[in-house]
């Protein structure tokens, strides 16, 4: 393996744009192997093998989730992670092992691990002997000539047509295969498709050669490289630049539940404030106060539902964070409450940096209670960023994440409804990042930025989440948005992609890059719509309002130096247009708050590539612009201008087009006609989509009935709708909330469609409409429970339609 990037952050490294300059390649280092088996002993679930220069723990953390580390020189170090879940622990799994001449295998109820007896290397196989993922050289380090500590390598056999995805919000093609990437948290304004490294840390991938797909999760938070076949096409390899080597292998055989397991180890959000799904509007930046109660009355009085208005850095004082500017926001508590009358809740922007200043409270508790970050020798670093020269607060510090809690009191009494982490790789103007010698307590044993730098945005998202729900009083629920990350992040905040570009490229790297965090466990992401820098004509801005209402974090953001972007900038054609898109997405709540709340009960990615439902069929593995909301919707949007038509690919089963009801057949690539009032989106057949009347924001009003739009089944198959109030917490409790189960069903020429509830919260609403799609002919005859409502059936645009009791049990049509 050829070593290896110099990590320095200084102007003379690093040309910024993702190129990294080699300072300290030592291609001819010497590289360190385990060697032959000394010695081993197992104790329940753990077996640890002793090489003669290295030991090797293999934890079985359930039948189909293996834990590798290493040790070099037989010395472990803390297992320790930000990553995991709290909540998670080892499950009880059946575990044999055989000793034989060569080597150890261990046996699961879905796999087999064999360890080399030789030389430590590892196999992993199905119980039927097949190899799923298995050693080339395996793990071998070299000594880090200028920091100290070891580069750690895994290289592994890449299988013919092996495929990868994953890695977080990484550019360039959904699959990853002959590339290279690099996690280190980069402000990278106005990246493109080939800038690496980005703004995320997410060291979890997925492979997939034959029917069984995998998952490697690298949980390691210093500088990583992950190379697909690059440098040497029939390798696969990982590394990172100091810690230890500590892996997980996450058996599928799907990819989508390799996915589900990874969320079993890092953890799934709680449920946002339904609110938080709607429409949000933010520019750097929204001021004085004047400006902002009139971009509210512009949402209203246009009919273009919002929901959240956020304020970038200019409603501070001077940048200090925590403080608003008393001249631009004389009163502050009150406007925030004025625009709730209106509907609309208030997000503000956070960053990391505190301004060295004496009269401000903020930086003279950060210094009385040693809560920022220092160099080496014991000075307070120093950065600049926003407010001028700035110290930063050491989240990897305990009582420092609590001290963050405390600071967001003033804000949520003013009436803020939610918080967004910026600059949080951490970025600084000066040399783009904190010097490397930087010190952080990392919980107890002290580090540097080294090792602290990839972790930092997450754990800021931790304590800014914390503070939000200390304050709130289980009142409301917590709404936190992050820049940068590492895994696990979705525990505590949402994410965006960063400051892309208006154009038509950005649009789709958009789309892969929210397919890309999706499966990396990261649902609740988005783009800034219409790009942050540069300004969209009126189709480019159309079309990814069209795309992005399918994304669960639906915001238009952008760089006020380079134009507006609110949607009635463009010309009335495109506002119509935009206006009617919003609309759907607030119709179509009742599912997306559905698929969030599935998303939380089981990891199932929100949004999901064509790979993750397709999985052994090869028409999958590289389509890049198909996705999935939830299980029943799937969507292509429109990439390039001036399309009147597109090619998109139909996954197996049969398909209903949303626009035209024509059923089709799915497995085959079809050509779409793409108006510039619509985008191919495809219902699955069999689906029950629930979707309330349109509003110009959540829970504006009361509605009688919630309409449930039936596509007539060729297959049994099962819709979900659940329900709560929408904020705080008693959906904790079983009083909460409900889950509706439908079944809808072919039974000979009938088409039967049945309800079942688990939970006591009744919704306000005390009817459903139905819309029945894909009859030939309207219905000879229409039971529910047994009573013929068959007089009652309406017809509206050509759909049969019957409103019916909320509390139905069954419904047969014939």
């Amino acid at each position: 393996m050829d070593i290896i990037k110099e990590e320095e952050q200084k102007t003379e490294n690093s040309d910024f744009s993702g190129n990294y300059i080699d300072k300290f390649q030592d291609k001819n280092a010497e590289e360190f192997f385990a060697g032959s088996l000394l010695s081993w002993e197992h104790s329940k679930n753990v077996y640890i093998f002793h090489g003669e220069h290295a030991s090797l723990e293999v934890t079985v953390e359930s039948s189909d989730i293996l834990k590798f580390r290493f040790a070099n020189d037989g010395y472990f170090e803390r297992d320790f992670s930000y990553a995991l879940d709290p909540e998670y622990g080892t499950e009880s799994a059946a575990v044999v092992h055989e000793d034989l001449d060569s080597e150890v295998i261990i046996t699961t109820d879905v796999l087999k691990c064999h360890i080399n007896k030789r030389n430590l290397s590892s196999k992993i196989t199905t119980l039927e002997g097949s190899p799923v993922f298995e050693d080339e050289k395996g793990y071998h380090w070299q000594d880090h000539k200028h920091y100290g500590g070891h580069i750690n390598i895994c290289t592994k056999v890449l299988h013919k047509d092996e495929k990868f995805y994953g890695l977080g919000d990484k550019t360039g093609r959904l699959n990853l295969i002959g590339t290279k990437r690099e996690l280190w948290g980069t402000d990278c304004y106005g990246y493109g498709n080939d800038s690496e490294p980005v703004y995320k840390n997410i060291p979890f991938y997925m492979g997939q050669h034959s029917q069984i797909g995998y998952g490697i999760f690298m949980d390691n938070t210093f500088r990583s490289f992950f190379d697909f076949g690059f440098e040497r096409r029939s390798v696969c390899s990982f590394w990172s630049q100091g810690g230890q080597m500590k892996y997980y292998y996450i058996h599928g055989p799907k990819l989508i539940d390799v996915v589900r397991k990874y969320a079993k180890l890092t953890g799934t959000p709680q449920l946002p404030p339904k609110w938080a799904l709607g429409y949000h509007q933010s520019k750097w930046s929204y001021y004085p106060e004047s400006v902002v109660r009139k971009l509210g009355e512009e949402f209203r009085s246009r009919k273009i539902p919002c929901d959240v208005i956020h304020l970038d850095i200019d409603y501070m004082d001077e940048f200090r964070c925590f403080t608003w500017d008393s001249e631009k926001f004389p009163k502050p508590a009150e406007m925030i409450e004025d625009l709730k009358k209106q509907g609309f809740k208030t997000v503000v922007i956070i960053d990391p940096g505190i301004k060295i200043d004496k009269n401000y409270e903020v930086y003279r508790q950060g210094i009385a209670g040693d809560h920022f970050c220092k160099r080496m020798d014991g000075d307070l670093l120093k950065a600049s960023v926003w407010p001028g020269l700035c110290h930063f607060p050491d989240f990897t510090k305990k009582s420092t994440r609590e001290w963050w809690a405390t600071l967001f009191d003033g804000l949520i009494k003013d009436g803020v409804d939610g918080v967004w982490n910026d600059m949080n790789e951490p970025a600084t103007f000066e040399d783009g990042t904190f010097p490397n010698d930087v010190r952080h307590d990392f919980d107890g044993e002290p580090a540097s930025h080294r090792k602290g730098h990839n972790v930092y945005g997450s754990l800021m998202a931790q304590s800014t989440f914390e503070g939000q729900k200390r304050f709130m009083q289980n009142k409301k629920r917590p709404f936190t948005i992050s820049r940068s990350a590492y895994a696990g992040v979705q525990r505590h905040a949402s994410v965006w992609t960063g400051d892309n570009v208006a154009s038509w490229e950005h649009l789709k790297i958009a789309n892969i890059q929210c397919q890309r965090l999706a499966a990396s466990g990261i649902s609740f992401a988005g783009s800034d719509v219409g790009g942050f820098i540069g300004s969209p004509d009126g189709e480019l801005y159309t079309r990814w309002i069209q795309m992005a209402i399918f994304h669960p974090f639906f915001r238009t953001h952008s760089s006020g130096d380079h134009g507006d972007k609110e949607p009635w900038k463009f010309e009335k054609k495109y506002v119509d247009i935009v206006r009617r898109f919003i609309e759907m997405r607030y119709e179509l709540l009742p599912y997306l708050y559905t698929v969030f709340y599935y998303n939380t009960q089981t990891g199932t990615p929100m949004v999901r590539s064509l790979h993750l439902e397709g999985h052994i069929d090869p028409e999958t593995f590289y389509r890049e612009e198909e996705f999935f909301l939830g299980h029943h919707i799937m969507i292509c949007p429109v990439s390039e201008p001036g399309l009147k038509t597109r090619k998109m690919y139909l996954t197996s089963g049969q398909w209903y087009n949303y626009w035209t009801d024509e059923l089709l057949d799915g497995g085959l690539e079809i050509t779409v006609d793409t108006p510039l009032d619509q985008i191919p989106i495809f219902i699955r057949q069999g689906a029950i989509i629930p979707k309330q009347p349109k509003m110009q924001f959540v829970d504006e009003f009361v509605f009688e009935t919630l309409t449930l739009d039936c596509y007539r089944p060729t297959e049994a198959t099962q819709s979900m709708l659940y329900e709560d109030e929408g904020d705080g917490y008693n959906y904790m409790n079983t009083e909460g909330c409900v889950e509706k189960i439908f079944e809808s069903s072919q039974e000979n020429e009938q088409w039967v469609i049945t309800q079942k509830k688990d939970g006591l919260f009744d919704p306000t609403y005390q009817s459903y409409q139905l819309k029945l799609h894909g009859l030939k002919q309207s219905p000879v005859s229409i039971f529910v429970d047994g009573v013929d409502l068959s007089g009652q059936i309406e017809l509206t645009n050509s759909l049969p339609t019957l409103t019916i009791s909320k509390n139905f049990e069954k419904i047969e049509i014939s």
